[in-house]
């Protein structure tokens, strides 16, 4: 509780701002869009470190945060629920999850969730709004792998909100690289109820759900291409779960 994450920010004060966070939130999941949440049998047994979330993205923050919601109350032995807010008292804190850097870079509440555990990386193929073509940048895998050591970390492998965007090898380089154990989080709903940043709720009513999967068997061996395709499947963004009557939007 006194002590610091693997970043240098200390626990308590990351604890204060996560609760009032969650605080500020509670009533947005359990009222006004309602979440229903299922697997959390599955974040049971999982080790305190190493452990790598992969999901699809559906706006900048409110997905994040639902999950930081859900992580804490489980962390309280609430399975499949967030009706008690008592887990706000003290909630999990030795998470991280990994966020484009130019959607970080402005406001005051990009910068309260860097704080509180994001970990920025420049996208390879995108930045303002331009295509580009960087090489993967290993001091930014370093971070990876350092919030790895320190916890739980959530990454989104399509690194858009943009739903069936394809996944970026990015991902597979974490996992052979650092062999945390992986679990796959579908979300769904919060495209609808939020604005893009999920700062807004534009859609009152509208259902949320988050499902987590058993953890994944996963090949350290096998081509990255294959394991990518695996994930996507797992966080049914492969073109199998696209419904067939809607193109694919651009990317952004």
């Amino acid at each position: 509780m006194f002590g610091f994450d693997v970043f240098g920010r200390p626990y308590f004060l990351k604890g204060i701002l996560m609760s009032v966070c969650g605080m500020l939130t509670f009533r947005r999941y359990k009222r006004i869009n309602p979440l229903k949440i299922e697997g959390t049998e599955h974040l049971a047994g999982l080790p305190g470190k190493n452990v790598l979330f992969v999901s699809n993205h559906q706006t900048y923050f409110a997905d994040v945060i639902a999950m930081l919601h859900v992580f804490s109350s489980a962390k309280r032995g609430f399975h499949n629920s967030i009706n008690n807010p008592a887990y706000l008292l003290a909630p999990k804190t030795d998470n991280y999850f990994i966020a484009a850097d130019e959607t970080m870079r402005d406001g005051i509440i990009p910068k309260l969730f860097v704080y509180a555990g994001c970990v920025k990386v420049k996208r390879t193929w995108r930045d303002a709004g331009q295509d580009v073509n960087r090489k993967v940048d290993f001091m930014e895998l370093a971070k990876i792998g350092k919030a790895l050591t320190g916890g739980w970390l959530i990454t989104f492998p399509q690194g858009t909100t943009t739903p069936f965007a394809p996944g970026r090898r990015g991902v597979t380089y974490v996992i052979k690289k650092y062999k945390p154990v992986v679990v796959p989080i579908v979300i769904s709903g919060f495209m609808e109820a939020f604005d893009k940043k999920g700062l807004k709720t534009v859609k009152r009513g509208q259902p949320l759900e988050m499902r987590f999967k058993r953890p994944m068997q996963i090949d350290l061996e096998e081509d990255g291409d294959v394991m990518l395709e695996k994930i996507m499947k797992a966080i049914e963004q492969s073109e199998e779960f696209q419904p067939k009557d809607k193109q694919l939007e651009p990317v952004l």
